[in-house]
C-alpha cells in the first residue's frame, strides 16, 4: 500500500465545496470517483483544506492510499483523463505512509479578487467580486498593516466556528491593484471559517470610506463578529498554495 499526494486546482463555481455532501457535487467526491475508477479499488481522499462552496484553488493538497502499480508521478495524467474539466491534478508524488496533509506545520496563501469598475464584466463573474464604488487603495493598505501579525481573529470568523483557539498569525496581507482588479493576498499559519472573506469585506469597507483604518485594532480587541465588516461572496476567493514547512514540500 502506498500513499500518493496530489496537488489539485479547480474552479469551485459549480460545486458544493470540497467535502462530500448529500446535496450536490463536490471536489472530494469527483476525485474519489475518478481514483476509484482508475485503481479498481474504493478510494477516499484526505484533503488539506475543506474549501467552501464556490471557492477556487490553484494548490489544494490531498492524499490517498492505493495498491495500484501506476508510478506516482504518472497518477496526475491518468486521473485527469477521468475528471471534469474544472478540476485538474497538477502534481502527484509518493509520501510516507503516515503523512497527513492537515497534521503538518504549514503556511497557506489565499487571494481574494475584486473587480472594481463601473460595470460588471460577464467574463469575470466566476472569479471576482464586483464592486462599482471607488476604493481607496492606500487606506486599505494601511488597514491591512494592522491585521498583520499574531492576533485573536474571533471578530473575523463565522459565528458558527467551532474551535477553542481563534488566535492566528498573518505574515503578510498585500493589497495589489492591476488595472481594474484589486487582489487581497494573505499568507498565514492558518485561517478560521470565513476568515479571509471577512478580512476582504472589512478592507472593502475601509476602501469605501465606511470604516477608518484606525478602527481595525478595536475590531480585533472586541472578539465579536459584529464588530468587523461583511462576509463577501465566495467566488472571489482562491486557495493559492500550501507550504509544508516540516517536509519541505510546496503545493
Amino acid at each position: 500500500m502506498r500513499r500518493i499526494r496530489l496537488t489539485v486546482a479547480y474552479d469551485g463555481t459549480d460545486y458544493c465545496g470540497w467535502q462530500v455532501q448529500n446535496n450536490g457535487a463536490t471536489i472530494e467526491g469527483e476525485l474519489n470517483t475518478a481514483l476509484t475508477q482508475l485503481t479498481g479499488q474504493k478510494v477516499k481522499v484526505i484533503g488539506a483544506s475543506r474549501t467552501d462552496a464556490g471557492v477556487h484553488a490553484r494548490g489544494n493538497v490531498a492524499v490517498f492510499d492505493t495498491e495500484s502499480s501506476i508510478p506516482p508521478e504518472r497518477f496526475l495524467y491518468a486521473v485527469n483523463a477521468l475528471l471534469p474539466e474544472d478540476i485538474v491534478v497538477v502534481n502527484s508524488c509518493e509520501v510516507a505512509a503516515d503523512w497527513h496533509p492537515r497534521h503538518c506545520n504549514t503556511e497557506k496563501t489565499y487571494e481574494y479578487r475584486v473587480l472594481n469598475q463601473k460595470f460588471p464584466d460577464p467574463m469575470r463573474r466566476r472569479d471576482t467580486y464586483f464592486v462599482s464604488f471607488p476604493l481607496d487603495l492606500e487606506k486599505m493598505r494601511k488597514a491591512a498593516g494592522y491585521l498583520e501579525g499574531e492576533h485573536d481573529f474571533k471578530s473575523f470568523c463565522n459565528v458558527h466556528t467551532h474551535v477553542e483557539n481563534t488566535v492566528r498569525t498573518i505574515y503578510r496581507l498585500e493589497v495589489i491593484r492591476e488595472e481594474n482588479v484589486i487582489t487581497f493576498r494573505v499568507r498565514g499559519n492558518g485561517f478560521l471559517y470565513n476568515m479571509v472573506r471577512i478580512l476582504a469585506g472589512t478592507l472593502i469597507g475601509v476602501g469605501r470610506g465606511l470604516i477608518d483604518p484606525e478602527e481595525i485594532p478595536a475590531m480585533l480587541e472586541a472578539k465579536d463578529r459584529q464588530a468587523a465588516g461583511m462576509t463577501v461572496p465566495p467566488q472571489g476567493l482562491t486557495l493559492v498554495k500550501i507550504d509544508y514547512l516540516d517536509g519541505g514540500m510546496e503545493s
